[in-house]
C-alpha cells in the first residue's frame, strides 16, 4: 500500500489510464462510517437527517460527517475490530484489482473516511503492503470523550480545509489538466455527496446510488 508524496507519481509506471475511487459503499459492499453511526453512535435516523442538511446546503459534510463519528464513543480499537468483522469487499473487486495491476492502471482510493480503516479492510483481502494501490484520506488522532473511554477516545483528523473536509478533485486535477498528449485516461467511480468535486474531474464516470441522481 502506497502513500502519494511525490506530485503526478501515479504517472510514474507511464499509465494509459487511472482508475480513481471512492472506498465507502463504492469498493464496500456497505458504508463502514454509516455502519459504526447507526449501530453504536446517534443511529440511522439521525444521520439520515444530518445527511439531508447537506444536500439542501444548509450543513457542510465536513460538519455532519464530524458530527456523526463523534457520536461513537468507543475506544479506536474496538471500533477497528467491528468494521474487520462487519463490512466485506465488492466479492468483484479482488478480480479488479489484479486485472487493473496486470495491465498497469493504478488504481487510487480516495476516501472522506480514514486511513486505518481503509488499509485494514484492503490488507485483509491483498495482504500487508500490496502494489498499485494508494490511499488518500483522511486520518484520526487522538480525542478524549471524557471519563468514559479516559485515554483511548479519537476523532476525524480532516486532510483539509475543504467544505468537505477531503476535497478529492485536488487529487485528480493535476492530471486532469495535462495536455491530452500526455494525460491518460481518467476513470472515477463513487455514490455519495463527498465525490461530487472528483466527478467534475474525470473522463469516465461510474456513478451508483447518492451520485447517481446528479446530472452530469
Amino acid at each position: 500500500m502506497e502513500s502519494p508524496e511525490n506530485e503526478l507519481l501515479y504517472l510514474k509506471e507511464n499509465p494509459k489510464a487511472i482508475f480513481f475511487t471512492d472506498f465507502d459503499g463504492t469498493i464496500t459492499l456497505k458504508d463502514c462510517n454509516d455502519y459504526l453511526v447507526d449501530n453504536f453512535g446517534f443511529g440511522m435516523e439521525m444521520r439520515r437527517k444530518l445527511e439531508m442538511e447537506v444536500m439542501k446546503g444548509h450543513m457542510a459534510f465536513r460538519d455532519a460527517f464530524h458530527a456523526m463519528l463523534q457520536s461513537v464513543q468507543m475506544p479506536l480499537a474496538d471500533c477497528l475490530r467491528i468494521v474487520q468483522d462487519n463490512i466485506q469487499l465488492d466479492p468483484h473487486f479482488l478480480d479488479f484489482y489484479y486485472w487493473a495491476k496486470g495491465c498497469n492502471i493504478p488504481i487510487v482510493v480516495l476516501s472522506s473516511g480514514m486511513t486505518p480503516f481503509i488499509t485494514m479492510l484492503l490488507e485483509s483481502v491483498l495482504g500487508s503492503n500490496p502494489e498499485n494501490i494508494f490511499v488518500v484520506a483522511n486520518d484520526v488522532e487522538p480525542h478524549s470523550f471524557g471519563d468514559k473511554t479516559t485515554g483511548s477516545g479519537w476523532r476525524i483528523k480532516y486532510r483539509d480545509d475543504s467544505a468537505f473536509g477531503h476535497d478529492k478533485s485536488l487529487e485528480i486535477k493535476p492530471y486532469f489538466g495535462l495536455p491530452s498528449g500526455s494525460c491518460p485516461l481518467l476513470f472515477y467511480a463513487g455514490d455519495g455527496v463527498s465525490d461530487l468535486s472528483a466527478a467534475s474531474q474525470t473522463h469516465v464516470l461510474f456513478a451508483k446510488e447518492g451520485l447517481g441522481e446528479f446530472s452530469w
